[in-house]
């Protein structure tokens, strides 16, 4: 991969991180189609969405902020330890839960297995009509206040589905939001902020792997045994994580916007037709699984 392809995969991360289309789908569908044609690699994608994350945590700064403090604050006693905001803290703590532990256990499926672009046009299909079901049948009625620790167990769950390529973070969580009735927008937030433990903790461990053991980074190259000093390059690394960041603070604030107003159809649409236009670029031959 040279400097320009891992900005054009920077790009595409920072496009579809908060759009419920799957970026870990569309980084690998994108990565076969550009330079070598070789899949980008789990480490990569996981790395340059730190830069995405960065993002969330510009755009929701006062809400992190807030979050943080409150909860140190009842931690150590000095608010009651049922105050709302640390609630919430505690809340995205526990439903950070299932996508760690799920993530170690299948860590070598997701660096393999799960990243064969028929799996990701499968997910990309199920999940388009369960998000449509879901914005369909969904009350939008709760707000974020009204989270409680059943409802942050599913979310979780529904985020680690995300461990898949195809089946999208932000549109699993804010499905199943909207199946337990919460607003576009609360689903949405509530998504975002707790994607952020997770996403900074599978990123800087990656990155971590990378820089101390580059032949065992979860790349493609280093997945088929052919190992070179460019399989972890800093510079093209660093170069997409910052194109993810620019584009994504664009892209988050445009989409909250957008949902306070409008369905999800479009983005349904989206992913089935990507999903069926996958599946036949696969039985052709054009690409390789």
């Amino acid at each position: 991969m040279d400097f320009v392809n891992a900005l054009i995969l920077g790009l595409v991360q920072g496009l579809t991180e908060f759009l419920p289309v799957s970026s870990s789908a569309h980084v690998r569908i994108v990565g076969e189609l550009i330079g070598t044609g070789a899949d980008p690699g789990a480490a990569f994608t996981a790395i340059i969405q730190l830069g995405t994350e960065l993002a969330v945590l510009v755009y929701f700064w006062r809400d992190v902020t807030h979050i943080i403090g409150r909860w140190f604050l009842a931690l150590f006693g000095r608010i009651p330890r049922n105050d709302p905001t640390a609630r919430l803290g505690w809340m995205i703590i526990v439903g950070s839960i299932p996508i760690v532990v799920l993530g170690l256990l299948f860590q070598n499926a997701i660096e393999t297995t799960f990243r064969s672009l028929w799996i990701v046009a499968v997910m990309l299909i199920v999940f388009a009509i369960v998000l449509w079901v879901a914005d369909y049948l969904g009350a939008k009625t709760r707000r974020v206040s009204e989270l409680t620790w059943g409802h942050a167990a599913i979310y979780g769950i529904a985020q680690a589905f995300a461990l898949v390529p195809g089946v999208s973070r932000s549109g699993g969580t804010i499905s199943a939001g909207l199946f337990m009735g919460y607003q576009r927008s609360a689903a949405a937030r509530y998504s975002f902020l707790l994607a952020m433990p997770a996403v900074f903790g599978s990123g800087l461990y990656e990155l971590y792997k990378s820089i101390k053991h580059p032949c065992v980074a979860g790349s493609h190259e280093a997945t088929t045994h052919a190992c070179t000093p460019e399989v972890f390059n800093a510079v093209d690394t660093f170069g997409a994580t910052v194109v993810a960041f620019a584009v994504g603070l664009l892209v988050i604030a445009f989409f909250m916007r957008y949902i306070s107003r409008r369905s999800f159809l479009p983005f349904v649409v989206y992913r089935i037709a990507l999903g069926v236009l996958l599946m036949i670029l696969l039985g052709a031959g054009v690409l390789n699984a």
